[in-house]
């Protein structure tokens, strides 16, 4: 046994001295939880370009129907990181001190069409052509609370309506809310454009609006444990570097315009259509990803004065304590330069 050892670290001297590398490291397995939605294509582009493989992560994307059940996974450690759009019930878990906001996802960026108002075909034969129209009609919305709660809620505000005016209807989850449209159990709903396109193209369903167009906002975000910032930081940057360069990519194909301001999309956009077009259901064409690429920072920047102003807004509407503090909320320091921030 001992000159077997021996022998072992021999070889792996001499392995050494000719200058040989020594075996490397397993990857780090770790999961992201996420939506088949176009805007988490940074974390498809970091997987298949290799980036999260460059930096000793073997990356496993668990796939949810809704935002809120990806922080709950999060929280529970069924998933490492997630990303998707921030919620209620996401900031409630992390006023307990369990999640934490990390980098920026999509926003809601003038210009750059992403989710959008539709109306059934049944609404659109009576007349419901307009945001103004809402009060009265009924919303299908994944869950109380989500992003499209809260889009609701910032239209009501801005166009002066109480949002107790619409008729919300939680159906928990993005194919029971594309059921009710084409079924005109409700009159309208608000989905990314990728999927408002293929139900246009179905004949199910009329675009009125996109809500960039309305009220533009921070909408997602990446975020992670808590017990993983402080126990597992190193890692945890690695993931946001990956990450990051994934961005720089997705912001270099899909958010390019001429010199009249008009989005122009060339060959890097082309190399990146089959990635999402991969990990996105349903399946889009090449121009409904074109038409439904939204706005993400190239540096996965944070707009972090929107999010303390999501955060009042629920607990205004009573679905998060009164005693929650966004600060706690986030660690801005795996990226350097974050948006609007808040004046100390």
């Amino acid at each position: 046994m001992i000159r077997t050892s021996l022998a072992a670290a021999g070889l792996l001297l001499g392995l050494l001295g000719s200058g040989m590398p020594a075996p490397a490291r397993a990857a780090d397995a770790v999961s992201v939880a996420a939506l088949h939605f176009v805007s988490s294509a940074p974390i498809f582009i970091a997987k298949d370009k290799g980036y999260f493989a460059a930096e000793g992560l073997d990356v496993e994307i668990k796939f949810f129907d809704a935002a809120q059940p990806i922080a709950v996974a999060v929280a529970a450690g069924d998933a490492d990181f997630g990303i998707t759009g921030l919620t209620a019930g996401f900031y409630n878990l992390a006023a307990k001190g369990v999640l934490k906001i990390i980098a920026a996802q999509s926003r809601e960026e003038p210009g750059y069409d992403f989710v959008a108002y539709i109306v059934s075909n049944k609404a659109w034969d009576a007349g419901f052509r307009s945001v103004t129209q809402y009060p009265g009609k009924s919303v299908g919305i994944t869950q109380v609370g989500s992003t499209f709660h809260y889009n609701m809620g910032m239209l009501a505000e801005k166009l002066g309506f109480p949002l107790s005016a619409v008729a919300l209807k939680p159906l928990q989850s993005i194919p029971n809310v594309v059921a009710a449209l084409k079924g005109n159990q409700v009159d309208s709903v608000l989905l990314p454009n990728n999927i408002a396109l293929g139900l246009v193209a179905q004949h199910a369903g009329h675009i009125i609006g996109y809500v960039w167009q309305e009220t533009p906002w921070q909408l997602g975000a990446l975020f992670t444990s808590a017990k993983n910032v402080a126990k597992r930081r190193d890692l945890v940057q690695r993931f946001v570097r990956a990450y990051q360069k994934a961005c720089a990519d997705y912001a270099a194909a899909f958010l390019q315009r001429d010199a009249s301001g008009k989005r122009v999309f060339g060959a890097k956009a082309d190399a990146l259509i089959p990635i999402i077009q991969k990990y996105v259901q349903p399946r889009p064409s090449r121009a409904q990803v074109l038409a439904s690429v939204s706005y993400i920072d190239p540096k996965a920047r944070l707009e972090v004065g929107d999010i303390y102003r999501q955060v009042a807004w629920y607990q205004k509407m009573g679905m998060v304590d009164r005693s929650a503090k966004t600060a706690t909320m986030l660690d801005l320091g795996f990226i350097p330069h974050q948006l609007d921030m808040p004046r100390q």
